[in-house]
């Protein structure tokens, strides 16, 4: 059997040895062998470990790969079966919501562009809430979970809702239609106000995509390791 060295490893990856042996620590690789002088004697295992692990990063971050690489080690399939579907469902509702903003930005900038007279100017919140066939509760609930900030007057305290609260309130109402959560909402929202114009926003999505396509490819790409990886882990 072929023996390695942390360097061994480390240059494999043009990560330091100290990085080998805190994955390894970890438990993102399995536990080496030691010499009676206490180094570390690594095999090929460890280095198909680390590169598997190293390849689930992209795929989940960090935290998720170490633990399926954990629950892969405590030889636990189904645990790490389990940590990867969800993976998966996270990116799937991502993409959903990702379809949903478009929708919804598409509508926005259609009512827009045909609107006759400029949206200038404020509305109460009870003028807004029937704009939306709302409640006014419902627009309070929204402004408390951070999807909404209108101006008050300053000599009555009234909320005075703009131009960009009317945007991002029917941002808020589609959305809500697609049972999405508050706190969901309230993350897509900022991202939107964000972004600022229209061009923005489009690239905004765009990046918003890419990023999206990119972590499903690399998760075909940890499929394929971690599939090499437990056929050597049960031979």
């Amino acid at each position: 059997m072929r023996t390695l060295r942390p360097s061994d490893l480390a240059r494999e990856h043009a990560i330091s040895t100290q990085a080998v042996r805190n994955y390894e620590q970890d438990g993102c690789l399995p536990p080496a062998e030691r010499t009676p002088t206490g180094y570390r004697i690594y095999t090929e295992l460890h280095a198909t470990a680390l590169r598997t692990y190293l390849t689930l990063i992209p795929a989940y971050g960090h935290a998720t790969a170490g633990d399926i690489m954990r629950a892969l080690h405590e030889d636990d399939l189904d645990k790490a079966l389990t940590i990867i579907d969800r993976g998966h469902s996270r990116l799937l509702r991502d993409r959903e919501t990702l379809t949903s903003v478009h929708r919804a930005v598409d509508h926005l900038i259609a009512e827009s562009s045909s609107e006759t007279t400029p949206s200038a100017g404020t509305r109460t919140i009870g003028e807004l809430a029937h704009h939306l066939r709302i409640t006014p509760a419902t627009l309070r609930a929204w402004e408390a979970a951070g999807i909404l900030s209108p101006d008050r007057d300053p000599a009555t305290g009234y909320r005075r809702y703009g131009p960009t609260d009317l945007r991002d309130a029917e941002l808020a109402h589609i959305l809500r239609r697609g049972h999405y959560r508050l706190d969901h909402i309230a993350t897509v929202v900022g991202q939107i106000r964000a972004a600022g114009s229209t061009e923005a926003l489009a690239k905004a999505l765009a990046d918003w995509r890419a990023g999206l396509t990119a972590q499903g490819i690399a998760m075909l790409d940890a499929a394929a390791a971690l599939s090499r990886y437990s056929a050597v882990l049960r031979r």
